[in-house]
């Protein structure tokens, strides 16, 4: 996930925080609620909230890879996968040729 997308969850989180305090310190105000009460609802509403948090979170990862996979982009496990795949055949056809792979050749020098 983007550093940007856990900055815009973590603020959408602490923003929900602080909208819950304050309805719960209104509901302590009107006397609805118990001061001693108060605590441990914000506790429990913050504790739903990094519960939702984290379904929102593996939702959006889901949807991710849905569409990647639709739009047919290559993820990174597909892109390593295949440049050990490369990598297996340079060393076979360099074995079949007898000469080095490109990993233990130098590189091309150019005379241009």
């Amino acid at each position: 996930m983007s550093d940007l997308f856990k900055k815009a969850i973590s603020l959408g989180v602490g923003l929900t925080i602080v909208s819950k305090e304050k309805v719960v310190e209104e509901l302590v105000k009107r006397g609805e609620l118990a001061p001693s009460e108060s605590k441990a609802l914000v506790d429990r509403l913050v504790e739903r909230g990094e519960e939702e948090r984290g379904v929102f979170k593996s939702a959006v990862h889901e949807q991710v890879e849905r569409v990647l996979k639709e739009l047919k982009i290559p993820v990174q496990s597909d892109v390593a996968g295949l440049e050990a795949r490369i990598a297996v055949l340079e060393r076979r056809v360099a074995e079949l040729e007898g000469t080095p792979s490109t990993e233990e050749a130098l590189p091309e020098q150019r005379t241009d």
